[in-house]
């Protein structure tokens, strides 16, 4: 039945782990931002942490969010995020509508990658931080 069902290939959406102050015990969130010219609907977003620290594997609690909508050329913070896990697979499985049409796509945070030699500009947010497109 699933291969019935035609999902397109999300595009124009990224998510962000960004870093929100600029103080040594910075605050970071999660983002999810909207490059497109339409906005999303009934967003969902499913998120888990994964992975191996010290040979002890490591299992967080998925947590899942909702919202309404995130308007076009504009973003939503999903969660805070602890800097305790960038070392960890932070996974963001995302599922929105755009005119009654399902989208669905997994963000995947790899280990250490939420690093300050990798900050960049995030777009519309103005804050550093760590993009997928």
């Amino acid at each position: 039945m699933r291969k019935d069902i035609h999902i397109p290939k999300v595009e124009g959406v990224s998510m962000a782990v960004v870093k929100e102050t600029d103080n040594v015990d910075a605050e970071w969130g999660v983002y999810l931002i909207n490059h497109k010219t339409v906005e999303l609907k009934n967003i969902i977003v499913a998120s888990k942490g994964y992975g191996n620290i010290n040979d002890e594997e490591i299992k967080t609690s998925t947590l899942r969010h909702f919202h309404d909508e995130v308007g076009a050329n504009s973003f939503q913070k999903i969660e805070k995020i602890m800097p305790d896990v960038f070392g960890l697979n932070n996974e963001y499985m995302l599922t929105f509508y755009i005119d009654g049409v399902i989208h669905d796509r997994k963000y995947i945070f790899v280990p250490d990658s939420v690093l300050e030699d990798n900050l960049i500009q995030i777009p519309l947010v103005e804050r550093p931080g760590i993009l997928i497109r």
